[in-house]
C-alpha cells in the first residue's frame, strides 16, 4: 500500500484505495463544509495582459500597440469623421442612462468600426444588410469589428436532396 492510502471495503464492493484522512474527519465536518455558502470568483477580464480598468484609462496609441496587425494599420491611418461620430453617439447614450440601467440602443450601419474598451456596456445596433442585430457590448470583444457579431446571412439547414442533385439519386426512389 502507499503513503497515506489504505483499503476500504464497504458492504457491496471490492476493495478500494481511500485516502486516510476521509476516515480521520468523520462525517460531521463533510458536512459543514458543504453547508456553507461556496463564493463565486470572477475571473478578471484581461486584454493581453491588460487589466480592463487600464485599458480604460489608457492612452489611443498606447492601446493601438496592444491591437493586432490590421488594426493597428487602421487606427494609424487615422480614424474618420463617420466611427468618431458613432463613439460620440455613444458617449452621449450612456450619459443619458441613469444608474444601472443599460443605454439606448445606438443604430449604425458602420460594421468596420473596430471595439474599443471606451464603448464597453453600449448597445449597439448592427445593421447586417436587412435589419439592425442589438449587440451588447462586453469587454470580450475589445479589438473585434461590430460586424462579427451581426451575421449576414442565414446559416443553411439542408434538407434531402432532390432529383438529379447527385450520380447516386438516380437510386432513390420517389417518394
Amino acid at each position: 500500500g502507499g503513503g497515506g492510502l489504505f483499503y476500504s471495503r464497504s458492504a457491496n464492493s471490492r476493495r478500494r484505495r481511500v485516502p486516510k484522512e476521509s476516515f480521520i474527519m468523520g462525517g460531521e465536518e463533510d458536512a459543514l463544509i458543504a453547508e456553507a455558502p461556496k463564493k463565486r470568483t470572477f475571473r478578471k477580464f484581461q486584454f493581453r495582459g491588460v487589466d480592463l480598468d487600464q485599458l480604460l484609462d489608457m492612452k489611443t496609441d498606447k492601446l493601438v500597440d496592444l491591437f493586432r496587425a490590421r488594426i493597428r494599420r487602421r487606427f494609424k491611418r487615422g480614424l474618420k469623421r463617420k466611427p468618431m461620430a458613432l463613439v460620440k453617439k455613444l458617449r452621449k447614450a450612456k450619459k443619458e442612462a441613469s444608474g444601472g440601467e443599460k443605454p439606448e440602443t445606438v443604430r449604425t450601419h458602420l460594421r468596420n468600426m473596430v471595439i474599443v474598451p471606451e464603448m464597453i456596456g453600449s448597445v449597439v445596433g448592427v445593421y447586417n444588410g436587412k435589419t439592425f442585430v442589438t449587440v451588447e457590448i462586453k469587454p470580450e470583444m475589445i479589438g473585434h469589428y461590430l460586424a462579427e457579431f451581426s451575421i449576414t446571412y442565414r446559416p443553411v439547414n439542408h434538407g434531402r436532396p432532390g432529383i438529379g442533385a447527385s450520380a447516386s439519386a438516380r437510386f432513390i426512389p420517389l417518394k
